[in-house]
């Protein structure tokens, strides 16, 4: 592992190359999501220091031409993010993961109120939040 971009976004060193890797099935709070975008961004660190090796479990590329994968340290990475809080399931791209695990794991963290969840019904989700951005933008 190389470098963590955001919550759910990092460059691993694969071969001889630098591979962009979004993790599969989850969405992260963006930076500008204060503090959550930040605190998801420091999880991830956390979990995947520099130097740390991972496996990828590839499930797509996505629009930016970024491999879209589960990553295994110890642990699956993208479900401990949903599990502590950090990060949402993104139903709509729940290809190639195990999506009970996933919905389960963001009940848990739900009922428990980690994280994003501090908040009766969780944050603004990201995917919201980019999208009024991108209409804002286009307006201007």
């Amino acid at each position: 592992m190389l470098r963590i971009s955001d919550g759910d976004s990092l460059v691993v060193q694969q071969g001889g190359q630098r591979l962009q890797v979004r993790l599969a099935c989850i969405d992260a709070p963006e930076l500008q999501q204060a503090p959550w975008g930040t605190m998801a961004r420091n999880y991830l660190e956390s979990r995947l220091p520099p130097g740390r090796e991972v496996q990828l479990r590839p499930v797509d590329r996505d629009r930016y031409g970024r491999t879209v994968a589960e990553v295994i340290s110890e642990i699956n990475i993208g479900l401990a993010l949903v599990e502590d809080g950090q990060a949402f399931v993104e139903r709509r791209h729940l290809k190639g993961c195990d999506a009970l695990e996933y919905m389960e794991a963001e009940a848990r963290a739900a009922r428990r109120r980690y994280g994003i969840w501090q908040q009766p019904g969780g944050i603004t989700r990201p995917w919201l939040v980019r999208h009024r951005r991108k209409l804002a933008s286009s307006a201007e």
